[in-house]
């Protein structure tokens, strides 16, 4: 019985060592031991083995599904216009044809369900349709399995308990000072040092391009939104003033207490609903040269990794200078999309902590202004397609709030105007001829 107290402590004071000597203190000061890129190379190779193993193993047992490509149909490109041509009874079948193609494989439901994968990651919610293909396979999949669950979410479990325990000690702590330049100081220390503890439980890799264009003080930083992740990623690497509606429960306790030390925007469910009193609040923090960066995600929900959908204007009509960030997540290691139609955000969470890693790629882009004759639509259009072609994502114009509504209808009047004008056009030249 001694023997197996022993042997226990000294598992718990090696795992004491392990979260605050190895992880905890070099990610307090932004350093890294080279342990996650090791552990990264080495995924690499396996997959790397993986997917070679699957390709030889299709090509030994035919009877194995070959996996679909993303897209289901082929879309021809051309416009309504084009496509037409001239005026005829038969466009009927134009629209019988579109509207079969949205029904089958539409633009925007398909960015509301997990990234295809190439290949199949050893994960068992891979959207591929693994089959049997050998045992060393398998076995490397179940010792996967056991490295996931006995050892990485585990570690990755203490370590978000810790980093949010401290973020809400901490800032409640800092909050009792009054305000002065060592408050705010103190502040962006905590906020900084809890998110690169929380980004170091999801084993995040993330490299940061061009940092010379990181968000300043004043500013306004927009970014394409897959997860809420995002908000860590990108907290990791500065220190930002969140904007989102007042919650309860553990979130709200969060909420609370990062208000006592920083101007974070929190809102009332009411007062979203109010563009007016949101608008004003924001362009009061902005006008406060002194206040950390507004961190807003345009698009209003997630979108699963492969493009950027529309960004409502609202976030633009705010003034002051916008710092586009594009951030793009290697889904060889993990889906970090957040489905939340379909998990909510405490088993999205499991999910994350038993994936094999978070590896993202964040682009600060140059900083953009309204141009002259510019609208805020045409400046979050603009600010749009910059983040999409830096991150390698489409550029779709749809709405993501078309994910639980219908579409509007100014979008089907729009349609219905171009047909017309096509049949007047057609018509107006034909009685000319007459």
């Amino acid at each position: 019985m001694d023997d197996l107290f022993a042997a226990a402590l000294a598992v718990f004071q090696l795992w004491v060592f392990v979260v605050l000597v190895l992880i905890m203190l070099p990610a307090m000061f932004g350093l890294s031991l080279g342990v996650t890129g090791v552990y990264i190379q080495v995924l690499v190779r396996i997959l790397e083995w993986a997917t070679l193993r699957i390709q030889r193993g299709r090509q030994q047992l035919p009877s194995v599904p070959v996996p679909l490509p993303n897209g289901i149909i082929e879309r021809a490109g051309g416009s309504m216009e084009e496509e037409l041509g001239q005026f005829s009874l038969s466009d009927v079948f134009y629209f019988y044809k579109r509207g079969l193609e949205s029904i089958v494989d539409d633009q925007v439901t398909q960015r509301f369900s997990s990234e295809e994968l190439a290949s199949w990651n050893l994960l068992t919610r891979t959207n591929q349709n693994f089959r049997y293909i050998s045992l060393r396979l398998t076995v490397i999949w179940g010792l996967g399995v056991l490295v996931r669950y006995c050892v990485l979410f585990p570690l990755r479990i203490t370590l978000a308990i810790i980093g949010l325990t401290w973020l809400v000690i901490g800032t409640v702590l800092v909050g009792l000072m009054p305000d002065s330049s060592v408050k705010n100081w103190l502040s962006e220390l905590v906020h900084l040092t809890c998110w690169r503890i929380c980004a170091r439980g999801l084993s995040a890799t993330v490299s940061y391009h061009n940092r010379e264009n990181k968000p300043q003080k004043g500013g306004i930083c927009v970014a394409n939104h897959t997860t809420p992740i995002d908000v860590v990623i990108l907290a990791n690497d500065g220190c930002y003033a969140m904007v989102g509606q007042i919650h309860g429960g553990l979130m709200g306790v969060i909420q609370r207490s990062m208000v006592r030390s920083c101007p974070h925007v929190w809102f009332e469910r009411s007062e979203m609903k109010d563009r007016h009193t949101v608008t004003s609040r924001l362009r009061a923090h902005v006008a406060a040269k002194t206040k950390l960066p507004i961190l807003i995600f345009p698009e209003g929900t997630c979108v699963n990794n492969t493009s950027v959908m529309m960004f409502k204007k609202g976030s633009f009509e705010i003034g002051g200078t916008i710092y586009p960030v594009a951030i793009k997540y290697d889904a060889r290691f993990g889906d970090a999309f957040w489905n939340s139609a379909k998990f909510n955000m405490v088993s999205y969470l499991l999910r994350m902590m038993t994936s094999w890693a978070i590896v993202v790629n964040v682009w600060y882009l140059p900083p953009m202004t309204i141009q002259d004759g510019e609208d805020a639509a045409q400046f979050a259009n603009r600010v749009k397609s910059a983040i999409a072609h830096q991150g390698g994502l489409l550029d779709l114009a749809w709405d993501g709030g078309l994910k639980r509504g219908k579409v509007k209808d100014s979008f089907k009047e729009e349609q219905q105007k171009q047909y017309s004008s096509i049949i007047t056009g057609h018509n107006g030249h034909d009685q000319a001829d007459q």
